[in-house]
């Protein structure tokens, strides 16, 4: 991701969880995140998950909207879980709501493998100037 700390790539929340982006278009970002390990006691898919996804596709999204003179950071991150989900793999479809010179937002729809809606997100980043190398 453009700004991003090569340092603690190693360390990426991504990685943990099992995010892929498998779409990167300006308008339409795309993503899968498997059920399995992340899980809540209950044996659905963990709310936070969700949210990690969504705010991964999210940021993504902003800061390929913003680079290479800024980068975004997360504002606002707002999670409405409508249904639960107890297996299989999860896509979350990232699209632009509104994309200006200091803040980006958009809507993240994360789907069962059914096409059933199972989240629904709004995130805003901050675009702010990239530190100077």
């Amino acid at each position: 991701m453009p700004g991003s700390d090569q340092a603690v790539a190693h360390e990426q929340l991504t990685s943990k969880l099992g995010i892929e982006i498998t779409r990167w278009e300006a308008d339409r970002l795309v993503g899968t995140m498997p059920v399995k390990g992340n899980r809540q006691p209950y044996g659905l898919l963990h709310g936070g998950a969700n949210a990690v996804l969504a705010e991964t596709l999210g940021s993504v999204a902003a800061a390929m909207h913003a680079a290479p003179e800024r980068i975004a950071v997360g504002l606002e991150l707002s999670c409405t879980h409508h249904r639960g989900v107890t297996e299989g793999v999860v896509t979350g479809v990232c699209t632009p709501i509104h994309r200006g010179r200091s803040t980006a937002t958009y809507e993240i729809v994360i789907n069962d493998e059914q096409g059933r809606r199972a989240c629904t997100a709004r995130l805003t980043c901050f675009l702010k100037d990239a530190p100077k190398v």
